[in-house]
């Protein structure tokens, strides 16, 4: 019993740490989010499917963004913390090249519901 209760405690904690899980709920919609990430002009920077745009890519790309356990290279990805990274980038981490573009709350939820579609 005890090497089955084991089996199935190393079983659960494996699947809850691969990030492969459904990416959390999210209010913002993922229409005006798309919009927002090219009136942000976002694309300048980063590669972002279903979003028109420069072909430079500074920073990373946003593909698959829904799968990646870590963001900006510290925080866990959850939609409120990539919010907080989209408006307030700088307060994450003061080396960072991304710019603070004064992207609104609004705003902010409605890119985090477009990101997290792109897994």
């Amino acid at each position: 019993r005890t090497a089955i209760a084991a089996c199935l405690l190393a079983a659960a904690c494996l699947t809850g740490c691969d990030g492969g899980g459904k990416p959390a709920a999210v209010d913002g919609d993922p229409q005006r989010g798309r919009l927002a990430l090219t009136q942000y002009a976002c694309r300048a920077c980063h590669e972002i499917p279903g979003v028109t745009g420069s072909d430079v890519q500074v920073g990373p790309s946003l593909a698959g963004l829904a799968k990646k356990r870590i963001i900006a290279r510290s925080l866990p990805n959850t939609p409120a913390n990539l919010a907080h990274w989209i408006r307030d980038p700088r307060a994450v981490d003061p080396a960072t090249a991304m710019p603070v573009l004064g992207v609104t709350e609004a705003d902010a939820r409605d890119m985090v519901a477009y990101l997290m579609t792109l897994d």
